[in-house]
């Protein structure tokens, strides 16, 4: 390996997105990926199968619906001895037909904290190595989604996403405060507000340490990947009739593929090295569609709510 090979973590790399920007950042960017998942047998499997060159990736376990495994993770990633260049948060869960809310072991409701809490700590725990990087140009990125912002269309279908005033997190997060608004359990209104979450933190990382570190904090919609393993979760026919709804109707379809490539391109590509910035393709998707800033929605662009949904996190998982 060369000295001048960069290193990137990317959460969730055996499957959809996270596999095909792993592909994309080995293949096309030369970096050497860290693939951090739960199923480590199935993560070998297809990264040989995609064709990631071997000696260009590092497996390794983590389960962000556990801050422990998240823990364990940061101290696994320590004993490689690698610096590390870029972070990329890209796991996720979806479980929109549960009734009930599912727990991590610490009592928070399951999709907050895989798709939220566990990044928030899991960032923390990676900033210092960031800051140390050789790189002169370190960057952490946090997968966005169409449906934070119910000023486009994607997130107008109900139930919208309405963070409140964090009263669920104020109140420890554990039964019966499942959710963070402190409201019943919905479980679609758990991931939407999960990713509104991710947006929040996102910008108040560049607020707090950009300017001190150097670091590039940045989100991406990289358009609706239909055939993720993200809607494994709901009904058969939903994961039948969702992607041909997206390439026919709304003409928003992209592939895990190309989806993975633009991915990629804002992690590593030096034109992508605004902090802050929140990166869209737009909602008609083409091959050659040109990336722009997106405005996010009224509440991830909430400076006050930014900051306390700070504080409550860090006080959530033991940062504070």
């Amino acid at each position: 390996m060369e000295s001048t090979q960069k290193t990137v973590i990317i959460t969730g790399a055996s499957s959809g997105v996270g596999l095909y920007a792993a592909k994309a950042l080995t293949q096309k960017w030369n970096y050497h990926v860290v693939m951090a998942c739960r199923n480590l047998e199935k993560t070998y499997q297809v990264a040989q199968e995609v064709g990631i060159p071997q000696g260009s990736y590092t497996v390794l376990p983590i389960d962000l619906g556990s801050l422990g495994s998240v823990r364990r993770f940061s101290e696994a990633f320590r004993e490689t001895g690698k610096s590390l260049d870029a972070l990329l948060c890209n796991a996720a869960i979806y479980m929109p037909l549960i009734k009930e809310p599912l727990r991590s072991p610490e009592g928070y409701e399951l999709t907050m904290t895989t798709n939220h809490l566990g990044h928030f700590l899991l960032c923390n725990l990676m900033l210092d190595h960031l800051k140390h990087s050789p790189s002169p140009d370190p960057r952490l990125v946090i997968l966005g989604t169409v449906t934070h912002n119910p000023d486009e269309l994607g997130g107008k279908i109900p139930p919208r996403p309405d963070l409140g005033n964090l009263e669920g997190f104020a109140e420890g997060f554990k039964d019966p405060h499942s959710m963070i608004d402190g409201k019943a359990f919905e479980p679609v209104k758990a991931y939407k507000d999960s990713k509104v979450c991710n947006v929040l933190t996102m910008r108040e990382l560049h607020r707090r340490y950009h300017e001190s570190t150097g670091i590039t904090f940045s989100s991406l919609y990289p358009g609706c990947v239909a055939t993720t393993a993200l809607f494994r979760n709901h009904y058969p026919l939903f994961q039948k009739l969702f992607p041909l709804f997206q390439k026919h109707i709304t003409k928003g379809f992209v592939s895990e593929e190309l989806a993975g490539e633009r991915v990629a391109e804002v992690v590593a590509a030096p034109e992508y090295n605004q902090s802050g910035a929140y990166w869209s393709w737009g909602n008609r998707q083409k091959k050659d569609r040109q990336s722009f800033v997106q405005k996010v929605s009224p509440q991830a662009r909430d400076d006050e709510n930014a900051e306390r949904l700070w504080d409550l996190s860090a006080k959530l998982v033991g940062l504070a």
